[in-house]
């Protein structure tokens, strides 16, 4: 049966996410409503985006593969990838029979250890090179607060990943008056201390370059008079969470 994915959007040249030059398949689809979302466009899994099949889209990024180097490949995005599971798995299958390197970004809210979502993930993590991913805020009420969503099971997928000893990312979005308090990310830090997995830790400051399709959406942004942070307080981020 031929499985088709709601693809949002395409970059052929992605420098940002994941090691090398890759091609980045944004999914559409998200249940999380982070106050800081620049793909707010990607929120309604029936609307917008189009119809592919992974060897459509595999065939579209192999035309980019000379420019990938020894460590490009594809990623994808979102939106929320897990949320169109079946689609992933079949494109990163295939991506793998073609030797292509694979990666998601993903914020876990869809993670469960219930059936059949688990036994899905765990075919997915065997065809999965690496995992970007981000801890919004770890107190359950602040993280409630910034997404509209629990993070328990999140959490939980961080430890998955660390006992299948599968590589992450882990990007700290720095939001000032939200996820800049100091405490908070030392909670971050010794959270991800007890992991055996992690790769990378990145602090990215917040920016509102995406606040004009919260604009042409209708959408109220909370943050839409939110500056990003200073030099001085990413660095501080940084300091606290050993991030590069």
């Amino acid at each position: 049966m031929m499985i088709e994915g709601r693809v949002h959007s395409i970059e052929t040249f992605g420098s940002v996410d994941g090691p090398g030059t890759r091609f980045i398949i944004f999914l559409q689809g998200c249940a999380m409503r982070c106050l800081y979302c620049h793909n707010v466009d990607t929120w309604d899994a029936k609307k917008g985006g189009e119809l592919r099949t992974a060897d459509d889209l595999l065939d579209q990024a192999e035309r980019y593969r000379p420019y990938w180097g020894p460590e490009g490949g594809i990623t994808v995005s979102g939106g929320e990838p897990l949320l169109q599971l079946d689609f992933l798995l079949d494109l990163f299958q295939k991506a793998k029979r073609r030797g292509i390197n694979t990666c998601i970004d993903t914020a876990g809210q869809p993670f469960t250890r219930q059936e059949p979502f688990f036994s899905k993930f765990k075919a997915l993590m065997e065809v999965t090179d690496l995992l970007l991913v981000d801890v919004k805020h770890i107190d359950p009420e602040a993280h409630r607060r910034l997404t509209g969503q629990p993070n328990a099971n999140i959490l939980d997928m961080f430890r998955y990943l660390s006992e299948i000893h599968k590589p992450i990312w882990v990007r700290q979005v720095l939001v000032p008056g939200y996820t800049d308090d100091p405490a908070a990310l030392q909670r971050t830090r010794d959270f991800l201390d007890t992991l055996t997995n992690v790769e990378r830790r990145e602090v990215l400051p917040y920016h509102n370059m995406g606040l004009y399709k919260w604009e042409k959406l209708g959408i109220p942004n909370k943050l839409k008079d939110v500056k990003p942070p200073s030099e001085e307080a990413v660095q501080k981020a940084r300091a606290i969470l050993g991030a590069v």
